[in-house]
C-alpha cells in the first residue's frame, strides 16, 4: 500500500482539485462527456472491443475513466470479461471518490461496486464484473515491472506543466513497450514535448480536435506487426 494519498480541494463542492498539482480530476465542463471524447472515442472504443481487450491507464483518480469504459463494454453486448490495469501515486479515499462520482448519476451502479470493492482493497481485487487492478505507487517504477501489453492506453496523468513527471520520456517508452502491435493510446493533452516522447517511445502520434475548451488532444497507434 502507498504511504501517499491524495490531497484535495473541492470546487463547488463536487469537483475535487488536487493541491498538489493544482489541477481538477475531471473537466470543468463535462467530466464523463470529456471521458467519452478523449479516451473512448480517442481509441477507436467501443469499435474495437473484442474478447481479451486490455485497457491500461496512467492516473486512476476518481475512476471515472474505468466506470465511463465499464458500462460501454457492457453496452456494447461483449460476453467477456474487460480488463483494466490502472497506475496511480496518490490514491484518494473511498470517501472522496464517492463524492467526486456523485456528478455521474448514470454511472452510479457501477460507482457503486467500485467504491465498495475499492474501500475493501485499494487495489480492486474484490471487484467483481471487470478484472480491474490498481498499481499503487510511482508509474515510473512500478509500469516496468509489468508484463502485460495493453490493446489500448489512457494518458490521464495531470497536466503535463503541473505533473511533467508522469509524460516523461523513459516512462512514455514503458507505455509503448507495453501496448500491443497495432494497439493505440490517447490523452488530453497536446504538448509538444508528450507528442515527441510518445513518438519516440514508437507511437504514430497525430493531433486531433479536443474537448470543450481545449483545442487540441493527441491520439497514437502503435504500427500493426
Amino acid at each position: 500500500m502507498s504511504n501517499q494519498h491524495a490531497d484535495l480541494d473541492w470546487r463547488d463542492n463536487l469537483i475535487p482539485v488536487s493541491t498538489r498539482f493544482d489541477d481538477p480530476y475531471f473537466s470543468l465542463d463535462n467530466g464523463l462527456a470529456e471521458t467519452r471524447h478523449v479516451f473512448l472515442d480517442g481509441n477507436q472504443l467501443p469499435a474495437r472491443f473484442a474478447s481479451g481487450f486490455h485497457i491500461a491507464e496512467l492516473g486512476f483518480g476518481t475512476g471515472l475513466n474505468l466506470l465511463t469504459v465499464w458500462k460501454a463494454w457492457e453496452e456494447s453486448g461483449q460476453t467477456s470479461t474487460l480488463s483494466f490495469t490502472t497506475f496511480e501515486a496518490f490514491p484518494m479515499s473511498a470517501a472522496e471518490m464517492q463524492k467526486a462520482l456523485t456528478a455521474f448519476p448514470e454511472l452510479s451502479n457501477y460507482a457503486t461496486r467500485l467504491i465498495t470493492a475499492y474501500a475493501e482493497d485499494q487495489t480492486l481485487a474484490t471487484l467483481e464484473g471487470i478484472q480491474a487492478r490498481v498499481v499503487i505507487g510511482d508509474a515510473r517504477e512500478t509500469l516496468a515491472a509489468q508484463s502485460f501489453e495493453a490493446d489500448a492506453w489512457f494518458l490521464d496523468g495531470f497536466s503535463p506543466a503541473k505533473n511533467a513527471e508522469l509524460w516523461d520520456k523513459d516512462l512514455m517508452a514503458q507505455v509503448g513497450t507495453h501496448t500491443k502491435a497495432g494497439g493505440t493510446a490517447a490523452t488530453y493533452t497536446a504538448a509538444g514535448f508528450v507528442r515527441r516522447n510518445l513518438e519516440a517511445a514508437g507511437f504514430t502520434v497525430t493531433r486531433t480536435p479536443g474537448f470543450g475548451r481545449k483545442r487540441h488532444m493527441t491520439q497514437c497507434a502503435k504500427p500493426a506487426a
